[in-house]
């Protein structure tokens, strides 16, 4: 079986007991996640033979997160040991009105202050199909540029398809800095994945008539932007996420994907959300998914969608619905019913 191959970083995620705030909290919930962590528990839930690649300090909080992602079937053996601690982001989940909001405490993290000669691309990458990254890790340090730079010209002679999800974190750098570094990874990559604000702040690409704040999307204005991306990088698909935030609490959730001929869209959904965090990646791996095993660009995106859908019912970062689950909601089952 072919491997499909995810490089970021994984962190530990502390969050308060149900809907308190970070003030009145007096337990946390722990989980381990990251963005390209989250995708590779995705594809390892549906079945793939997925790997994870990243830097965890040599003590048990680093040995729990590596616990954690074999528990959910991902491969850890390029996981690389050293350095002093794993990031940390706390997590508080937003209601109604109320936003969520992440508190980050990553500096320093033993992937931000790795090495290029940590990691063998070429041992790693053989036997790949799929390779994905975030715009996350290239954002934690110079290191990090340079190691996922390495990775992806190996992937990229290799054969190895390429997916990245620009993910602007602006607490992490830039736009300036995002749009210096991601122009010059993106252009080694066939799959860019985005949410409705991504594009417009790492490449100053706007979707017309969308204001997310008042979870206005224009189905038209993200044509054009998706079209912009593919000819300015040569890609072969560009995908977005596409949230209707009318609240905390409540979301319209659907997407959207272009080919370089075609526009594609998928069916919306109104979620009641649960946890949120994660909702991209579970996309992403959605994606991954459906493309890699023969899906046709509809039913590729109507499975990524329909997963991520099904990821905000359920706490923490990683997405645990099957293949059938996520299919039986793409079919039309969303009336939540007891199965018995």
């Amino acid at each position: 079986m072919k491997k499909f191959v995810a490089f970021g970083e994984v962190m530990l995620r502390l969050s308060p007991i149900g809907y308190e705030r970070f003030v009145q909290a007096k337990q946390f919930n722990v989980f381990f996640a990251g963005g390209e962590a989250n995708v590779a528990a995705s594809l390892a839930n549906f079945g793939l033979d997925s790997y994870y690649v990243t830097k965890l300090p040599a003590h048990e909080i680093g040995q729990a997160a590596i616990n954690e992602m074999r528990r959910f079937g991902i491969k850890t053996d390029f996981v690389v040991r050293g350095g002093n601690r794993i990031g940390v982001y706390f997590c508080e989940k937003g209601a109604s009105q109320r936003p969520s909001k992440v508190i980050y405490d990553r500096g320093a993290s033993s992937i931000a202050e790795a090495k290029r000669d940590d990691f063998d691309w070429k041992s790693i990458l053989n036997g790949a199909k799929w390779f994905h990254f975030t715009g996350i890790t290239p954002a934690l340090s110079d290191n990090c540029i340079d190691i996922t730079l390495d990775a992806l010209k190996v992937a990229k002679e290799s054969g190895v398809a390429i997916s990245v999800d620009l993910n602007y974190r602006n607490k992490l750098w830039s736009t300036k800095k995002a749009n210096e570094v991601m122009t010059e990874l993106v252009k080694y990559c066939d799959v860019l994945i985005a949410n409705e604000e991504d594009a417009e702040k790492v490449f100053d690409i706007k979707a017309g008539k969308t204001d997310v704040k008042e979870g206005k999307l224009c189905d038209e204005g993200y044509k054009e932007v998706a079209k912009e991306l593919h000819n300015r990088f040569g890609l072969k698909i560009v995908a977005f996420t596409l949230r209707e935030s009318h609240s905390a609490s409540y979301n319209g959730w659907s997407g959207m994907l272009y080919d370089g001929k075609q526009y594609y869209k998928s069916k919306k959904y109104d979620i009641n959300i649960i946890d949120r965090v994660g909702g991209g990646d579970s996309f992403c791996g959605g994606l991954i998914y459906g493309l890699s095993s023969g899906m046709d660009n509809q039913s590729a995106l109507e499975f990524a969608t329909a997963a991520s859908c099904l990821k905000h019912s359920i706490e923490g970062d990683f997405n645990m619905m099957s293949i059938d689950e996520v299919q039986n909601l793409m079919k039309g089952d969303a009336s939540g019913r007891v199965q018995r």
